[in-house]
C-alpha cells in the first residue's frame, strides 16, 4: 500500500501501485516512474486539466525558493522535507551553486526516492549531503538526524513543498509542523507550498479523489489554513500568494515551455522568517 504521507510504497515502490513522487517525476519529464503512475495522472488531469502546468509551475517555485536563500540569505544549512526524485534541475543543485559550503539534510519515505539520494549522497565526499529515510509524520526522527548532520544551535531553511496536500487532516499537519519547527532557532525559515480549492473547489477535489484512490491521501486547503502552518513566523514579501507571484524574478531556466500561470494558479506558496 502507498505511504499515507509522502506516497512511497510501504514495500518497494511496487510497479504496481502509483506513488506521488513518480508521478511528479513523470509530469516533470523524468523517467522514474511506471506505467501505473502515467495512469494516474491522466486520471488526474481529466479532473483538472491544467495539473501538468501547475505541478511544472511549483517546481519552478523551489528553484525559486532556493535562490531566494541563496543570494538573499546568510543561511547555509538545509532541511527539505519530502525532497521526491531529484530530477534535474533539482533544489540542491541550485542551492550548492549559491552556497557549495552548504549542508543539506534530505528526507522522505520513498525507496525510490532513497536509491536516488543515497546516490546524491555518494557524489558528496566532504559529507555535506545527507538523507534520512523517514516518513514525516515521525517528526522526532527528521530530528533526530537534523541534529546528527547540522547545527541547531544556527539558523536552517527547512522547505516543506508539495507536501502538505498529502497529508490529510486525520494525522494533524498543523501540528506535524509546529513539531519540527519548534526546534528552529531566530532567523530560521519556513517555506512551504500547497494544493487550494480556492479557486475551482469541484476539481481540486477532483484531483484528490484521484490520488486517495491510488492509496495517497490528499487535502487541498483554503488560504487561511494554509496561512495557519506560518504561525510563528513573520512571511517574507510578498506575503502567501498564488505560485507564479512568489517572485518571479528569480526564475531559473527549464527545460520545457513556460506554463501558463495566473491569479487562479491553484498553489500558495510562501516564505517565513522566525523572528
Amino acid at each position: 500500500m502507498n505511504d499515507p504521507a509522502t506516497g512511497g510504497t510501504t514495500v518497494d515502490d511496487a510497479e504496481s501501485v502509483p506513488s506521488s513522487a513518480r508521478m511528479y517525476d513523470y509530469i516533470l519529464g523524468g523517467k522514474d516512474n511506471y506505467a501505473i503512475d502515467r495512469e494516474r495522472v491522466d486520471a488526474a488531469e481529466r479532473a483538472y486539466p491544467g495539473i501538468k502546468d501547475a505541478a511544472r509551475i511549483n517546481r519552478m517555485l523551489l528553484l525559486r525558493m532556493a535562490r531566494y536563500f541563496g543570494e538573499s540569505t546568510e543561511v547555509d544549512q538545509f532541511i527539505d522535507v519530502g525532497t521526491g526524485i531529484p530530477t534535474e534541475p533539482n533544489y540542491h543543485q541550485v542551492i550548492r551553486a549559491a552556497r557549495p559550503e552548504a549542508r543539506i539534510l534530505c528526507t522522505d519515505f520513498s525507496k525510490t526516492v532513497l536509491r536516488y539520494t543515497e546516490n546524491l549522497s555518494q557524489q558528496d565526499p566532504e559529507g555535506r549531503i545527507s538523507y534520512v529515510h523517514a516518513d514525516v509524520r515521525e517528526p522526532q526522527k527528521i530530528l533526530e538526524a537534523a541534529r546528527a548532520h547540522l547545527d541547531l544551535s544556527r539558523p536552517v531553511a527547512m522547505t516543506m513543498v508539495a507536501l502538505l496536500h498529502f497529508i490529510s487532516d486525520e494525522f494533524d499537519p498543523h501540528g506535524i509542523v509546529k513539531t519540527l519547527t519548534d526546534q528552529l532557532v531566530p532567523g530560521s525559515y519556513l517555506a512551504i507550498s500547497q494544493v487550494t480549492g480556492d479557486f475551482d473547489a469541484e476539481a481540486g477535489e477532483g484531483v484528490a479523489k484521484v490520488y486517495r484512490a491510488g492509496g495517497t491521501p490528499a487535502q487541498v486547503r483554503s488560504h487561511a489554513e494554509v496561512a495557519r502552518f506560518f504561525d510563528g513566523f513573520e512571511l517574507v514579501e510578498p506575503g502567501l500568494v498564488v505560485a507564479p507571484r512568489w517572485h518571479p524574478e528569480l526564475a531559473v531556466p527549464m527545460p520545457w515551455p513556460e506554463p501558463e500561470g495566473g491569479d487562479r494558479t491553484p498553489v500558495y506558496a510562501a516564505i517565513g522568517r522566525k523572528p
